[in-house]
């Protein structure tokens, strides 16, 4: 992976020299990771060697530069945002049975609301497949892919907090201001289709508060920004429309001919801007993307976002609801080159149950069969050996009763607080272990205590996974080199077949 600059600050914090002037064609390479010369090369109908030398495909889209080979080619993340309780759903702790009901024995512990004393799980737990992963009833479907997956129940994070939490999952740094991960990977290597936009975001509506952050291209080049689509169903199927799911993705007044000479003049114009400017503007190069992919997408996206054309027999497999929906755009995305899909719950901290952690069952019932589905069809695609599927969520749950404040109304109830101590995920496909479990908390699961996972060290080795050396994907901003790891993580190698 090729060290790269922003441009966008001066010459002595990058550390660069432009003692002679830019050719046209020199800045058209360097510009946005190559991406101008991309665009001009496709306006032009230059050759590929003329174009990229070697940084484009014959199809025009950025190939990858990875550090080694990779075992995955595009991620499917399905985020369950709001903080999934480990003790009811992965990780499953005897001893809270046990002492239920009972103060904690290893004394107070640090939680962000009033607690009392140890809950046990009102989940039954059974194992699944050859290995015998323990998992919940919540998960059944799940369950029936266990010898697919490798549960990770020693995460942990740094802050009991929805927003800060979530921005680490989704960006590494705990306040909004740094490129996300799907930003990261799209910019290290590329889309496989140039008609679609590499990172792709699937919700009902925005998720939590924190909302476009958690998919921001930050200082990354724009076209790395993630795409945000709803993926709400309809109150009646015959009223869903693919052209509408993404506003403005087809003009009705305007034919695609005469878009093409609007778009083609409007690049000519920026180029001829640009040619005048002493420094590359990348602004100017994100709004050239923006355009071409936008004009592409117009013929392309609404038929991969109709899901109305899978068999009837794929579409009972993922079940209804919009989380099913939602999965299963993600695959046929996936299928169709785009380089990593988050999938999210809905809007809000769903799975944020201080009051009753019963309500997880309603939230895994939407979720279950449709994660188990993806999977499924993804290895009836083809498609498994070359996609990454994490599921997580950005902190976990406290293994004793809330007892106050907040939704708990000052009255104890049968819900949970936030714990960033010690929580799990599961990871499937592209090159990873199928059938284990890796990593545990204490005997009340409130704290890794076992191979311990940070949330650098998950980023770390789905890089990994993809090709990159995350110490190696960085980009020089204000003055230093940021990376999506910060100045930590470390790769999990045990859980890579």
């Amino acid at each position: 992976m090729s060290h790269r600059h922003s441009h966008d600050h001066d010459d002595q914090a990058c550390g660069c020299r432009h003692e002679q002037p830019l050719t046209r064609r020199e800045a058209l390479k360097t510009m946005g990771a190559g991406f101008g010369m991309m665009a001009f090369a496709s306006m032009v109908g230059a050759s590929v060697a003329e174009a990229s030398s070697g940084i484009l495909s014959a199809a025009g889209t950025l190939l990858p530069k990875t550090d080694f080979a990779p075992r995955a080619k595009n991620v499917i993340f399905l985020f369950m945002n709001g903080g999934v309780s480990q003790v009811d759903t992965f990780d499953p702790k005897p001893e809270l049975d046990k002492y239920h009901g009972q103060p904690i024995p290893t004394g107070t512990i640090k939680t962000e609301r009033r607690t009392g004393s140890l809950m046990k799980s009102p989940f039954s737990f059974k194992r699944y497949g050859q290995a015998g992963t323990p998992i919940s009833e919540l998960w059944p479907h799940v369950g029936s892919v266990a010898d697919d997956i490798c549960v990770v129940n020693s995460m942990y994070t740094d802050i009991p907090n929805h927003e800060p939490s979530l921005l680490m999952m989704n960006t590494g740094h705990i306040q909004v201001g740094r490129p996300s991960l799907g930003s990261w990977l799209t910019y290290g290597l590329g889309t496989e289709n140039e008609n679609l936009p590499g990172f792709v975001v699937l919700c009902p509506d925005q998720p939590t508060v924190v909302g476009p952050p958690l998919w921001s291209n930050a200082f990354l080049p724009a076209i790395h920004q993630g795409t945000f689509i709803s993926d709400k169903v309809p109150r009646r199927e015959k009223d869903f429309d693919p052209h509408e799911l993404i506003p403005n993705i087809h003009s009705e007044s305007v034919a695609l001919d005469d878009q093409r000479r609007e778009v083609d003049l409007v690049e000519r114009l920026n180029r001829l801007h640009m040619q005048q400017l002493e420094e590359q503007d990348p602004q100017i190069e994100g709004a050239i993307q923006a355009m071409e992919t936008a004009y592409r997408m117009q013929t392309e996206a609404p038929d991969v976002f109709d899901i109305r054309k899978e068999s009837v027999a794929t579409q009972k497999l993922y079940g209804p609801g919009s989380t099913a929906r939602g999965c299963l755009t993600a695959v046929r995305l996936i299928e169709q080159g785009v380089r990593i899909v988050q999938v999210y719950y809905a809007k809000g901290d769903p799975w944020d149950h201080h009051a009753d952690i019963f309500e997880h069952r309603k939230n895994a019932h939407d979720s279950d069969q449709a994660f188990a589905a993806v999977i499924k069809d993804l290895k009836s695609r083809g498609l498994f050996e070359d996609t990454l599927v994490v599921c997580g969520t950005e902190f976990g749950r406290t293994p004793v009763l809330e007892t106050g404040g907040g939704g708990a109304g000052g009255r104890v109830v049968n819900g949970r607080d936030h714990n960033p101590f010690g929580f799990s995920v599961w990871l499937a496909g592209g090159g990873i272990k199928g059938g284990m479990t890796y990593g545990r908390t204490d005997d009340f699961g409130f704290k890794a205590i076992e191979n311990p996972v940070h949330v650098h060290d998950l980023h770390a080795t789905i890089l990994y996974l993809m090709g990159i050396d995350h110490e190696k994907l960085t980009y020089n901003y204000s003055g230093r080199d940021f990376r999506l790891t910060d100045v930590a993580g470390k790769v999990i190698h045990d859980i890579i077949a």
